[in-house]
């Protein structure tokens, strides 16, 4: 199978423009959304968008996988700025802001999953890497503990982010990854 050409600059910003202005979009208006409306507003045509997504699936997939990439590829950057404890702090907040474009692009995701797709396929792993990788610069410098699973972090994430939607209360929402911070600390 022969790799496939870089893009150019051009082509690269285009295709990254489309992807941010399809998941606010995707967010704001479900699956319905036009895809028009997203080519307009990202500044293109709609031959550019298809260029880049043929089919409105490979586009919400895209746009599903932009996300989760952004918010896992974020934890060397964040334990690079801060210690160990302090980037799995800043991490949560980031996957509550995950969670609630994921639970936004809903109804884009669940057709995708009726049309075949399956944009979940990685998103179990590559979340329980980036809190592994976490966790593990905790345990490395003593900051956090070494008995807690990855998955029990992710699980505990969730319920923050699921409990807080429908108020929508940041303070609460850090309240809260306080008090699951607190538990992660060496006793």
């Amino acid at each position: 199978m022969a790799s496939e050409r870089p893009l150019r600059a051009d082509a690269r910003r285009n295709r990254e423009r489309l992807l941010s202005v399809a998941v606010q979009a995707l967010s704001r208006e479900g699956a319905a959304v036009s895809l028009e409306a997203i080519a307009r507003q990202a500044g293109v045509g709609i031959g550019t968008l298809y260029r880049h997504f043929p089919t409105r699936e490979a586009l919400i997939d895209a746009a599903y996988q932009g996300e989760l990439d952004r918010l896992c590829d974020r934890v060397e950057d964040l334990l690079a700025a801060a210690p160990a404890q302090r980037a799995l702090r800043a991490w949560m907040s980031h996957f509550v802001d995950y969670m609630g474009t994921k639970r936004g692009m809903g109804d884009a995701l669940r057709a995708l999953i009726a049309s075949g797709g399956d944009p979940f396929a990685r998103s179990r792993d590559r979340l329980t890497g980036a809190v592994a990788t976490l966790l593990g610069a905790g345990r490395a410098d003593g900051t956090l503990r070494a008995d807690v699973a990855p998955d029990d972090v992710l699980v505990s994430l969730s319920g923050v982010s699921l409990a807080t939607a429908e108020r929508r209360d940041r303070d609460q929402v850090d309240r809260l990854l306080d008090l699951l911070m607190d538990g992660l600390r060496p006793r």
